[in-house]
């Protein structure tokens, strides 16, 4: 068995040596796996929208250490299990020097396992579960974590929606959803409020009115549904359906123009934390919001757009001060990243490998989404 484990040893060794030593010198590629297609795909199209929008950028003022960026996307299909498959073949076979993905925790962890394994970088634009960046050194990310989300939604259902009875609708099959859910539930609680029910469902579901049914016997104030954007556009219909006119919210994973698709009047009233709002003044908004429409066909960024333009720049700005494609000089220089200024806001990276940054509140008003506040960490 020792003989074994050196021999696996000493293949793992030379793999991240060939690897290092074979990387194409004309161009600097860089891995992309977002969800393209399948259920969660705005999210991976946004995301990469915005990665696009700030390679070619950096490309048109002339690349980085002398050399252009080559972005390789390759699609997950919103599948468990397609993420660490396409994270292996673009290191092993792309010979990538770092990684951007994946929006959705769950699949983030899948790739940063592979990632870690082969001490390759890899970025999350925005996933925001804590264990992420908890895999390894070689993971981090330029978005708020979990802890702080469910925090700041937990105030804004005390002091702003006035909700003293809350009901939770978490999906058991999400990472994302069972962290949020959590960190949630623990500061509501410590704040004298009330969970009512707590009830679940499974990623995929499309009907959800015998939870609907035994949320609405509890009589709650609002419901809480920590989860994406395809369900929760059906809960929302399914509980206009069954007569509850109480507020529904959510975090970050409700962000999608298809929310609004879906749900169509069911989700007016209905808010949700996220990481930017392009209505925000700030002069970086303004300057990425029209350079994102003029890229994109008059299109308005949305928060996981915003997240894959900043993860670009992060790691861009990581590899021209690193002065290096080396993967562990890539790491070493991500680890110190500061004041990187974009899209949502400026990021520095903590010695956990996360970004502290502010959160804020949308609500769906007139079938649009409208700013309501900021909530600073």
């Amino acid at each position: 068995m020792f003989h074994r484990l050196r021999s696996l040893t000493v293949i793992l060794t030379l793999s991240l040596f060939a690897i290092s030593c074979s990387r194409d010198q004309s161009s600097i590629k860089i891995g992309e796996y977002a969800s393209l297609t399948g259920k969660e795909a705005a999210f991976g199209q946004s995301s990469h929208k915005g990665t696009l929008l700030a390679i070619e950028a950096i490309n048109e003022e002339g690349g980085v250490l002398g050399k252009k960026i080559q972005l390789v996307s390759e699609d997950n299909q919103s599948k468990s299990g397609e993420s660490a498959t396409i994270v292996k073949k673009l290191i092993t076979r792309e010979k990538v020097v770092a990684l951007l993905g994946e929006v959705a925790s769950s699949r983030s962890m899948e790739a940063a396992t592979v990632a870690q394994q082969f001490k390759v970088p890899m970025l999350s634009p925005a996933s925001t579960n804590p264990k992420v960046t908890e895999i390894g050194d070689y993971i981090f990310r330029v978005c708020f974590i979990d802890p702080f989300q469910g925090t700041a939604l937990a105030k804004f259902a005390r002091q702003d929606l006035k909700a003293k009875r809350v009901a939770i609708l978490t999906s058991v099959s999400s990472a994302y959803s069972v962290g949020l859910a959590t960190y949630f539930r623990e500061r509501f609680l410590a704040d004298g409020g009330e969970i009512v029910l707590d009830s679940r469902f499974t990623e995929g579901d499309k009907d959800f009115k015998a939870q609907l049914t035994a949320i609405k016997a509890t009589n709650p104030d609002a419901i809480f549904v920590p989860g994406y954007y395809t369900e929760a556009a059906l809960i929302c219909k399914q509980a206009r359906d069954l007569g509850m006119n109480i507020p529904l919210f959510g975090g970050d994973g409700w962000e999608a123009p298809e929310l609004l698709k879906i749900g169509g009047t069911a989700v007016e009233g209905t808010y949700y934390s996220t990481h930017y709002s392009p209505e925000s003044p700030a002069p970086e908004v303004k300057a990425f919001v029209e350079k994102f429409k003029k890229r994109w066909n008059g299109e308005t960024p949305d928060a996981m757009a915003a997240l894959g333009y900043d993860s670009a720049l992060v790691l861009v700005d990581a590899i021209k001060r690193a002065g290096s494609t080396e993967p562990a000089k890539i790491r070493e220089a991500l680890a110190t990243t500061k004041d990187v200024l974009g899209a949502t806001g400026r990021t520095t990276i903590d010695a956990q490998r996360n970004a502290t940054k502010a959160a804020v509140v949308i609500v769906v008003k007139d079938g649009k989404f409208s700013f309501v506040k900021a909530v600073e960490p």
